[in-house]
This record gives C-alpha cells, sequence and structure tokens, in this order.
C-alpha cells in the first residue's frame, strides 16, 4: 500500500517550503534557468523527487513564455509522403523534450480557428506543410514571439524560414531522361496552380522541353490525389492518344494516372511511360515499381527543426530559405523508345 506522501498531489509551493526557498526558485529550476546555485538546486530536486513532485508544463509556460508544443499545419494528410514527414518530425521533436500539436487543415489557407487553437495552446514554434500562411497569421504568430517554418514549400520575400527540395532542377532532370530515353509527346498532371511546388516542378520541366524544341506539352492541373491523377489521365487520353509518356506532379497523382492507363487496356510502360514525384513506399509495391524523384526527406526534416528550434532560443539570426537536393530513382515505368 503506498503511503500518504505519494497519494497526495504536492504543489510547487510544497516543495518550496521543505527545501527552504521561495516557490519562484522552485519554477526557475525546472525552467532550466541560471541563477540558481548547485547546492539549492540540488536539494530542490532531491525533495522534488522525494515527493513524486512533477511541474505542470502548461502553467510552466505562461510563466516562461516558452511552451514545449510544435504545432505542425498539413492538409493532405491521406497523402503517404505526409505520413512519413509526420513521423520523422514526431521522432525528431520527442527526441528534443517537445510535443506536437497536429492540424490537419480542411482549406488551402490556414483558418482563424486553427490560428486560435494554436495560440490557445501557447505553441512555441509553427512548421507550416502543404498550406497557405496568410499575411494575417503570420503577423498573428510573430505578435506572440511563435517561430514559423514552412515545410516542402516556400513564400517570395518571405520574413521567416522554409525548408523545400529544389523542384526546379528535379523537374529538369526528369524532363532529361524522358528526352533521352526516346519520348517526344508528354503531358504533365499537376496540383494547385498557385503553389511554389507546381510551380518549380512544371517550369523546370517547361524549360527543358523548350531547349530540345519539343512544344508537345498537354498540362492538366487538378490536386495532388489518387482521384485526380485517374480522372486526369483519362480525360489526356481522350484529347490525345499519341501521349508517350506521363510526368505526375507527385506520387499520388502519377499512381492514379496508372491505374487509368491500364483500365483502358494501355500497358506501362510499352504504350505510355510514367514519372511520379517523391517515392513514397508504395512506389516499389510490385504493381507499380514506379520511376520517381526521391527528395531527401530525413535532411529536409532535420533542416528544418533545426532552424526552428534555433529560432525558438533566439540563435537565428534571420530567416533561412534552404533547398535541398534529391535524386532519381529509376524502376520500371519508362520505357527507352527508339
Amino acid at each position: 500500500m503506498q503511503s500518504d506522501k505519494h497519494k497526495k498531489q504536492y504543489t510547487s509551493e510544497d516543495v518550496a517550503r521543505l527545501a527552504g526557498v521561495s516557490q519562484s526558485t522552485v519554477s526557475r529550476v525546472f525552467a532550466g534557468n541560471m541563477g540558481v546555485s548547485e547546492k539549492k538546486r540540488k536539494k530542490i530536486l532531491e525533495i522534488a523527487n522525494e515527493l513524486n513532485y512533477q511541474p505542470n508544463a502548461h502553467a510552466r509556460s505562461l510563466i516562461t513564455r516558452k511552451s514545449k508544443l510544435i504545432g505542425i499545419v498539413m492538409r493532405r494528410i491521406r497523402n503517404p509522403f505526409y505520413s512519413a514527414v509526420l513521423e520523422i518530425f514526431h521522432a525528431r521533436f520527442s527526441a528534443l523534450g517537445y510535443n506536437l500539436i497536429f492540424i490537419n487543415s480542411d482549406n488551402e489557407e490556414i483558418t482563424e480557428s486553427e490560428i486560435s487553437k494554436l495560440l490557445e495552446y501557447n505553441v512555441a514554434g509553427v512548421i507550416v506543410s502543404d498550406a497557405i500562411l496568410s499575411p494575417e497569421a503570420e503577423a498573428r504568430f510573430k505578435r506572440h514571439g511563435i517561430a514559423i517554418v514552412l515545410f516542402n514549400r516556400y513564400v517570395e520575400h518571405a520574413d521567416y524560414s522554409a525548408v523545400f527540395c529544389d523542384n526546379y532542377l528535379a523537374a529538369k532532370q526528369i524532363a532529361r531522361y524522358l528526352v533521352e530515353t526516346g519520348h517526344r509527346s508528354f503531358a504533365f498532371i499537376s496540383g494547385p496552380q498557385d503553389t511554389s511546388i507546381t510551380i518549380d516542378r512544371l517550369r523546370g520541366f517547361r524549360e527543358v522541353l523548350a531547349d530540345k524544341n519539343i512544344t508537345d506539352l498537354l498540362v492538366e492541373s487538378g490536386q495532388y490525389t489518387y482521384e485526380s491523377g485517374f480522372k486526369a489521365t483519362q480525360e489526356l487520353l481522350t484529347r490525345d492518344k499519341s501521349i508517350d509518356c506521363i510526368f505526375g506532379g507527385n506520387d499520388v497523382i502519377a499512381l492514379g494516372a496508372m491505374d487509368a492507363i491500364r483500365l483502358i487496356g494501355m500497358k506501362v510502360p510499352d504504350d505510355i511511360s510514367v514519372v511520379g514525384f517523391d517515392n513514397i513506399l508504395m512506389t516499389g509495391w510490385f504493381s507499380y515499381m514506379l520511376t520517381t524523384w526521391e527528395q531527401p526527406l530525413e535532411e529536409m526534416v532535420d533542416t528544418t527543426v533545426s532552424l526552428l528550434i534555433d529560432d525558438i532560443t533566439n540563435k537565428l539570426r534571420k530567416p533561412q530559405t534552404l533547398m535541398m537536393k534529391g535524386h532519381l530513382i529509376i524502376r520500371n515505368t519508362v520505357k527507352v523508345r527508339s
């Protein structure tokens, strides 16, 4: 049977009384602040351990104005790419003693209720991925001293950091590979046209084709979903059956394209080659074996975490915009054409 000492919920006042110090001194010790002698700190921690006292993290954050909470805002969590991203972020921040508040946004732009929720929890920082951070949202976060980093996208001239793959260079290398393997009639199925991801991938892809004097490019915009890739491919092949390759704006689009091609009795890659982007787990499944571009996911997450923590701890002198390079993964969905 437990003693009464361990049944009772002790407070910082109890610890302070038994240690012969003020409550603010106890709070400073658990907040990690300097200015408390080693002798006092050791005595406070010993008494806290004896009483089984644990400080209230939320209450401590109100005092220090620095919580151990990080907000992550994403829109397309059904995309396996973002599920993998979230898993890595969770592991990295947990190792640093931080917890995550996840916002699965239903809108292109972060909403008022989502902003309010993050402010209510007094988050130390926010990572925004696959959603638009409006100037109003940015201003509110900054007024509350909340650090911001964009992940897998960027905004020109923004006053916060961003980490992303070099989508422009990646798309150029994909286009070169398709041209070098003998393709001449191209289609690109994108996500929303106003995102940095779509803009850079389409720009890089188009530039290589223009350099090779290839004008046969059809562009179909949609969403970064399987359904969008499937539907867009059906529409493209209804309009033009001479297409010999499709570049999917991400892997999920490309998988939808492959299934649409198969449904009408054509073969990948014999009739149409398909390339994706991200290298999600499903692309290596036997029924797909998709040629794709692999983003340096762990490096991107590690860099994002480092920038955010540096901003939270006032070590970041100015916002950083950092591009990461990936590489092409060649599997079975591109045919060398004569």
